[in-house]
């Protein structure tokens, strides 16, 4: 479905009809088909949230009009949109950064948090990605989808990989990156964090290493950290199995 979010029409899906919800937010520009194998699998026992966030996938915005605040009011725009009061929420690489923000905000709407190959900020690794978007966009998506899947037997999952990324804009691609770096804003406060946290990465994550990803972990006070052996920056693709497994043993008791 496509809703009216902040002045923006965002491409929204949901499915499952469980008594909770589970709200996902992809990362970079890939849209929520980062999510569509968990979500076949948690199904049966949750209802499924997510959206293409604005210029990824069909949500297709001005790239002047992508930044933080939007990104983060988005989120929130969507669960008022479908009357979501509290959900466990994920959120995957530059989505982790969303759903940090958004749990530090409001944590009274969620009943927990899922970061999955995720880190607390937009560094200036980031700069070859925006570089790379604005002088060979097909060129820069081939080389970090390679780098993002580097399990074994996976080119079909490379080829839907860019296939996903493709559906952006260059320029929306550079932005999304670009405007974490030009934020002031002071580190997130994950000390401060009051949501029970599942910390999820793959240890041949060649995009966010697996010890960021631990060292956030350590930092949040109600967090757990899963490892998962052998799969690289995607494993809600690569690995999805693992993954619902992780939540589940993780929220299972709540």
């Amino acid at each position: 479905m496509f809703l009216d979010v902040n002045g923006q029409r965002l491409n929204v899906v949901s499915f499952g009809s469980g008594p909770r919800t589970f709200l996902a937010h992809g990362g970079w520009v890939g849209n929520w088909e980062l999510w569509q194998q968990p979500f076949e699998l948690m199904s049966p026992r949750w209802r499924c949230v997510s959206y293409d966030h604005r210029g990824s996938g069909e949500s297709a915005v001005p790239p002047d009009s992508i930044t933080p605040q939007a990104l983060l009011d988005d989120l929130f725009g969507v669960m008022d949109a479908l009357e979501i009061d509290r959900c466990v929420l994920a959120g995957e690489s530059l989505g982790a950064v969303v759903a940090l923000e958004a749990a530090l905000e409001h944590p009274e709407r969620f009943d927990g948090l899922v970061l999955v190959d995720g880190s607390p900020a937009v560094t200036e690794t980031a700069r070859p990605l925006i570089d790379g978007s604005r002088s060979d966009y097909p060129a820069t998506v081939t080389w970090f989808i390679d780098a993002c899947l580097p399990e074994p037997d996976s080119e079909h999952l490379r080829k839907w990989g860019r296939d996903i990324l493709l559906r952006a804009e260059p320029e929306a691609a550079a932005r999304i990156l670009e405007c974490y770096l030009e934020r002031e804003r002071q580190p997130l406060q994950l000390e401060n964090l009051s949501v029970p946290t599942l910390v999820l990465h793959g240890t041949l994550d060649a995009i966010i290493p697996e010890a960021v990803g631990r060292r956030m972990a350590e930092r949040i006070p109600d967090a757990a950290f899963v490892a998962i052996a052998g799969a690289g920056h995607v494993p809600t693709i690569t690995r999805p199995a693992e993954v619902v497994e992780a939540i589940t043993n993780r929220f299972s008791d709540q």
